[in-house]
């Protein structure tokens, strides 16, 4: 039988600092991938499955997301509290919505269409580590519900991408976010936290998905593995500058890790390497230097 989908919710309010600096001078979701803007890829991909009511959480950055309600007839809802609280508060910001819904990540790029009109059960997307990773696994019960989620393991299904949520399940976790968002030690987590302090309450199957399948480009260095484009144009006006200072092509920039502030909330530059040489850059000051 399954549930018939009602809407997606594209969650898109973060700054990405490890996307730095790229995501210092456009939104992570609107950089282009292999010829397309990534956000537009879902959003159509989303549409061409039947799927009319789109709902944008935006946060920083966001008035480069509003162009989209009229190319694309999403409707555009604003996280205020995208500085403090992790994506949780996007989810909060739109539990007025939530119904039969994907949960989505606008960062997500998907080889083929994931998304259908009607879904079996609620479920996380996942793709199989081999060998050991740091991602959230997930392993199941008899029942194909989710019995347990860890951080780290070796052999597992772990979650990347989007998931389903059926109504029941929205149900629920509204309930338990409105209980919980206000107390001090819900700011800092993720929604997939919450809910695997619910695993009780809270049911969701995995969906398995070939490694070619989803694709999430946490660095510069994992989308120019992906997009080879970028190699030798980051589209970074930050990098070119760089670049065009040091003597060096852009291609020669790589393993860049950002540097947050003081108070470990902000990110202030970021280390590079050039060749065999590492270097830091520093925003506010618009200078690098040898480390």
């Amino acid at each position: 039988m399954g549930y018939q989908v009602d809407n997606a919710v594209i969650m898109a309010a973060g700054v990405s600092s490890r996307f730095a600096p790229l995501s210092y001078e456009t939104p992570k979701a609107l950089i282009t991938v292999n010829g397309e803007v990534l956000l537009e890829r879902q959003i159509r991909q989303l549409k061409d499955a039947g799927i009319e009511e789109i709902i944008l959480v935006v946060g920083y950055m966001k008035e480069q997301f509003y162009y989209l309600q009229d190319k694309l007839g999403v409707r555009i809802v604003e996280n205020n509290d995208y500085k403090t609280r992790n994506n949780h508060s996007s989810i909060y910001a739109v539990r007025e919505y939530l119904r039969n819904t994907y949960i989505c990540s606008a960062d997500n790029y998907f080889t083929k269409n994931p998304f259908e009109r009607v879904v079996d059960d609620a479920y996380y997307a996942a793709l199989y580590a081999d060998g050991e990773t740091k991602e959230w696994c997930m392993e199941t019960g008899d029942d194909g519900y989710v019995n347990r989620v860890q951080i780290g393991g070796k052999g597992a299904w772990y979650m990347l991408g989007h998931a389903f949520w059926n109504e029941n399940f929205s149900r629920r976790f509204v309930s338990i976010l409105e209980a919980e968002y206000q107390l001090p030690e819900t700011a800092g987590l993720l929604w997939e936290a919450i809910y695997m302090k619910h695993l009780d309450e809270l049911k969701l199957k995995v969906r398995h998905y070939d490694p070619d399948f989803i694709f999430e480009f946490d660095s510069l260095d994992e989308l120019r593995t992906f997009d080879k484009s970028y190699i030798g144009d980051t589209r970074s006006a930050i990098l070119k500058g760089i670049a065009q200072e040091m003597g060096c092509s852009e291609a020669q920039i790589s393993q860049i890790t950002v540097i947050k502030d003081p108070l470990g909330v902000e990110a202030a530059g970021f280390e590079f390497m050039c060749g065999a040489e590492r270097y830091e850059y520093y925003y506010e000051r618009k200078v690098w230097r040898k480390v």
